[in-house]
């Protein structure tokens, strides 16, 4: 048994140790032993005039700059708080963030969704890389690395002034350029409202001319990440407003890597992917890497929010990678997706999809037909 410790001892300690580079991770207990070797730094809304005005506004059609800073550096994490009298602000503040001077942005999301409110509405939950903790603080844990530069912004593509837009983002300023193999931090939104169901002629999830449908390529899956060049996948939020009455998760997760025709990764529920079970039973749960803090009733109507974090295990691309689920058992439901992938890879990237425009963003019930739902329009 001691020669079992010292052996574990050998093979992990080392990396435990020297998690406190700058570029490294800080999550281990133990490098609060070891030397640091950068410069604690933060950037925030604070009054610079030594008063309590500690807040920004953001006019309409304005652009607030966060963080304009030079590197080597790592951002390790963002606080933000917003008072707006307009609704759905969440998805009217667009985040987003550039690295090294690059033209397309690394990160492109209604500010809600980056933070897992992807139905424009607060609620409470606590994981690993993002939190919203009381009342509406909207906190991010991914580490974000950079070399020459950083930039980060919040527009405000809604109708009113933002009254108060807080923000603190803390970063370290290396002494040393970070490893030339360093991976930058990408998000990437999407949505379907709605999702394309192949017929609205069906009454339940089990009926046989639905559950007979074969889906083996992922055609028509809803898309969480199309991704090229080198790389890891990490994770995604995703939110869900029914149209249709019933079980809005029948529908399998599927992954294809590098060009794959048909995917390598293939789950078995969307539930099963979010690691709950059952149609997630009758609770609410959020944990470190997964969860549904909102779980909808299932019928048209209902909102769900869920997440999945591959903390212990990133699926990782060399050329490409198209990250999906279904929508529905070989997607024959008419849901509201909205969803953010998040990803590390080499630069540079693809350019993200267009931002959809403000009002289709907005969640909202659509006459897809179906259970539940008034008759598809002609």
């Amino acid at each position: 048994m001691r020669k079992l410790f010292l052996l574990a001892c050998s093979l992990f300690l080392p990396a435990l140790l020297n998690a406190q580079s700058c570029s490294g991770n800080a999550e281990s207990l133990l490098s609060l032993t070891q030397p640091h070797d950068y410069v604690q730094k933060r950037v925030s809304s604070y009054d610079r005039g030594g008063g309590n005005a500690d807040a920004r506004p953001i006019p309409p059609g304005a652009t607030l700059d966060l963080l304009d800073v030079s590197g080597p550096g790592v951002i390790t994490h963002i606080w933000i708080t917003i008072a707006s009298p307009e609704d759905f602000h969440l998805k009217k503040l667009v985040l987003r963030m550039n690295w090294d001077g690059e033209s397309s942005p690394s990160v492109e999301a209604p500010i809600g969704d980056f933070f897992g409110l992807g139905l424009g509405q607060y609620f409470l939950y606590q994981s690993i890389p993002l939190a919203v903790s009381p009342d509406k603080a909207l906190n991010s844990f991914f580490p974000m690395p950079f070399q020459k530069h950083a930039h980060i912004s919040v527009t405000n593509e809604g109708r009113d002034k933002v009254d108060a837009f807080y923000f603190n983002i803390d970063y370290r300023a290396c002494a040393k350029p970070l490893a030339a193999d360093t991976l930058y931090f990408h998000a990437q939104y999407r949505q379907q409202s709605p999702a394309k169901g192949w017929t609205s002629d069906w009454s339940s999830n089990g009926d046989a001319k639905v559950n007979d449908k074969k889906n083996l390529d992922g055609k028509d899956n809803y898309t969480w990440l199309e991704a090229t060049g080198r790389g890891h996948f990490v994770g995604v939020t995703m939110s869900v407003l029914q149209n249709q009455d019933g079980w809005w998760g029948e529908g399998d997760d599927m992954f294809f890597v590098d060009g794959e025709s048909l995917p390598s990764i293939n789950g078995t529920g969307s539930e099963d992917y979010f690691l709950g079970a059952w149609d997630f039973g009758s609770h609410s749960f959020a944990y470190g890497s997964m969860g549904a803090p909102v779980k909808g009733e299932e019928h048209a109507g209902s909102r769900s929010s869920v997440y999945r974090f591959h903390l212990d295990s990133p699926i990782p691309f060399t050329k490409s990678l198209r990250a999906t689920i279904e929508h529905g058992h070989a997607n024959v439901r008419s849901d509201n997706f909205f969803s953010v992938a998040y990803w590390y890879q080499s630069e540079s990237h693809a350019a993200p999809p267009a931002l959809p425009p403000v009002e289709a963003r907005i969640p909202r019930l659509y006459q897809v037909g179906g259970p539940g739902n008034a008759p598809a329009p002609r």
